[in-house]
């Protein structure tokens, strides 16, 4: 039986004194969605799959709620509901990507041009079915306490929760109108699902609500996708995954950290390193957002770092980028604060990643990895306070070799670097006697450099080099209780003179004069 003849016979063609579908014998709505379904997933029909679902969409617009979901309020409403779930699974692996033989094969652009216009077609086919079961849920007269209704809706959701993530993230099977397409099918389904967020609708009202939201059940759709075997196999899972991750903050993700811990740290051990930085971008989020007791169990938080710390060995500014501050937030769940750590103070994993980090940029010659280097270490130095005394002598050498380095019109790499030494100095101000010299004169050159440089630096930049660098003089002259004299000639203006006496409120506590 071919769908046109369904409608026909459901009488759907318009006609205003057609009877109700709820009326007609021998057509259950169990029946044509089954026929849909095997219609999509006949490759002999004789008409378009687009078709198909063009007569589906016309169908949940036209078709009465009594007929459509009547039977729910009855004692099959299970089997119904099993009908439907079927038949959103049919849609949804209709516009889904084809699973590669391989791990390292790549989507063609065939599937990518053809992907976006079935992901249009399935999202205006669920969106109308999501529509109308938010209208049966008020509409339809149920006798049981239970609501069989939202019961299909939360059976439904799931699946296209999967679907809207696959489409709507800008990814290259994707375009504008199935993005937007994905994005109005999630927003209905929020609204449908009588929530205010997404978040509500995948983790509930509260975390002592019994109504969990679908999040639990997303996970077990995405389960046996994420396996070591088979992750790589469908290009839309670790995105999925990823994004549905990230919509999950505390207190609720602590209660998936089994399922979602596994599957982030496989990611992060890939051999590419777009999937390393996805990886470490979703570890992260779970570090943030899962308390320190559960990260310290079974080990997990020794085994994060040793994952992280192997990838600092990796020189891509893009994935050193993503592990540096992932270390520093992981640090302070292993790690007391290094000003606590009781006297004497022993070494822990924070000197251990500084080290590395340091020795790395000595050697390095790439100006994007200086810059990304350059833009963490101050965050590092704050960590530390004091303790970072064990690492000066590294580290005066890495701050005058990038203070001599022009990294570009932004100046990232100088402007970090100069951060770094301001908080050098604040925190270890007692050593900076014995190094005043070496400092004084980088910073001299580089005022002097920023100065007569003819390079397309924006000004604003150079005053910010400029100030940056003066702040740093006055603080050496405060620690170490000399007369600087800071003379710079700037590339529009006259000769200034900056003394160190008329800028005492930038001392700060602590400092001796």
């Amino acid at each position: 039986m071919d769908l046109p003849e369904i409608l026909n016979r459901l009488q759907l063609s318009g006609e205003t004194d057609a009877p109700s579908p709820s009326l007609l014998p021998g057509l259950p709505v169990a029946k044509v969605l089954s026929q849909i379904q095997e219609l999509l997933q006949d490759e002999k029909t004789s008409k378009t799959k687009e078709d198909v679902l063009q007569d589906t969409m016309r169908l949940f617009e036209s078709a009465d709620s009594q007929w459509l979901f009547s039977n729910c309020c009855h004692s099959e409403g299970s089997d119904l509901g099993k009908v439907y779930v079927d038949f959103t699974g049919v849609l949804v692996q209709y516009a889904a990507l084809p699973h590669c033989e391989t791990e390292s094969e790549e989507l063609s652009e065939s599937w990518c041009s053809i992907i976006p216009g079935k992901a249009c077609t399935v999202a205006g086919v669920l969106l109308r079915l999501v529509r109308r079961l938010g209208a049966a849920n008020v509409v339809l007269p149920c006798s049981s306490t239970a609501d069989p209704v939202r019961s299909l809706l939360c059976k439904l959701l799931p699946p296209v929760f999967v679907f809207c993530a696959a489409h709507m993230q800008g990814l290259p099977w994707t375009n504008v109108q199935s993005e937007l397409a994905a994005r109005e099918l999630l927003a209905a389904s929020v609204q449908t699902a009588g929530c205010e967020t997404l978040t509500e609708l995948l983790c509930g009202k509260s975390s002592d609500d019994d109504d969990e939201g679908i999040l639990g059940a997303v996970l077990e759709l995405l389960k046996p996708e994420m396996k070591k075997e088979t992750w790589k196999l469908n290009q839309a899972t670790k995105h999925v995954f990823s994004w549905t991750l990230i919509q999950v903050s505390r207190p609720w993700l602590c209660a998936y950290l089994d399922w979602v811990f596994p599957p982030s740290l496989l990611i992060s051990d890939d051999y590419r390193t777009e999937n390393k930085v996805l990886g470490v971008h979703c570890l992260h989020h779970i570090v943030l957002n899962v308390p320190a007791a559960a990260l310290r169990q079974f080990n997990r938080a020794h085994v994060l770092y040793h994952a992280l710390f192997n990838h600092l060995y990796t020189p891509e500014a893009h994935l050193i980028q993503a592990v540096l501050p992932c270390l520093l937030d992981l640090l302070s769940v292993l790690e007391k604060p290094p000003q606590k750590a009781g006297d004497p103070r022993k070494a822990t994993r924070y000197d251990e990643v500084l080290r590395l980090v340091l020795t790395h940029m000595e050697m390095e010659h790439k100006i994007p990895l200086r810059r990304v280097y350059a833009r963490n270490i101050p965050p590092f130095i704050e960590r530390l306070g004091i303790v970072i005394v064990r690492h000066l002598k590294r580290l005066e050498r890495v701050i005058v070799g990038y203070l001599e380095v022009y990294d570009g019109p932004e100046e990232v790499a100088r402007l970090y670097t100069l951060q770094a030494l301001e908080n050098t100095i604040q925190h270890a101000w007692p050593r900076m006697a014995s190094r005043l010299d070496v400092l004084v004169k980088s910073l001299l050159r580089l005022i002097y450099d920023v100065s007569t440089d003819c390079s397309p630096t924006p000004q604003a930049v150079r005053e910010d080099l400029l100030q940056r660098a003066v702040h740093c003089l006055i603080l050496l002259h405060h620690c170490c209780d000399q007369e600087l004299r800071v003379s710079a000639t700037l590339h529009t203006t006259p000769r200034i003179h900056v003394h160190a006496a008329d800028h005492v409120s930038c001392v700060p506590a602590g400092f001796t004069h």
